[in-house]
């Protein structure tokens, strides 16, 4: 009789794996869909989200790791999403609805202004870092990400 194979897999943490290329450039890319979705539709905040969502769905079968940054971007931009989706709504209302300008609007609109510029550097530079192979996990989007998807990889022995 043969002796039995271990076919347990090892598990390492996402912040020790070593990425191939492949993974880098796909991880990488996830961050990225929505910057180049900005470029298209800026003024529309479904755009990015659907984006990042297609991207998603696309690497469904991809790596773990691949799939942890695809979640964590998809994540962000869903967060995002609703703000500018607020203030998009908000805005029609106030050009179109009759309904006035006020300090909250104004208020937040300023808040809604930084949050989109810290989420575009910040995703930006995840995209960098990504691309090095170095693991980005954002506080709030790599939370609810391990929540999701754990962030233990298995690895062959």
């Amino acid at each position: 009789m043969e002796p039995s194979k271990d076919v347990t897999p090892a598990f390492i943490d996402i912040s020790e794996y070593r990425p191939n290329e492949s993974e880098m450039e796909k991880a990488s890319n996830s961050y990225l869909m929505s910057v180049v979705a900005l470029m298209v539709g800026a003024p529309l905040p479904i755009i990015n989200m659907l984006a990042t969502l297609f991207f998603y769905l696309g690497n469904r079968r991809a790596t773990p790791y691949v799939r942890w940054h695809c979640m964590q971007a998809l994540l962000s931009q869903a967060t995002i999403f609703i703000m500018n989706a607020v203030a998009f709504g908000w805005t029609m209302r106030i050009v179109f609805g009759g309904l006035v300008l006020s300090d909250s609007y104004i208020g937040y609109i300023i808040t809604a202004l930084v949050f989109n510029i810290v989420e575009f550097a910040i995703t930006v530079n995840a995209a960098i870092q990504v691309r090095k192979g170095r693991h980005v996990e954002w506080p709030l989007w790599g939370t609810l990400t391990n929540e999701i998807y754990g962030n233990q990889l298995p690895v062959n022995k």
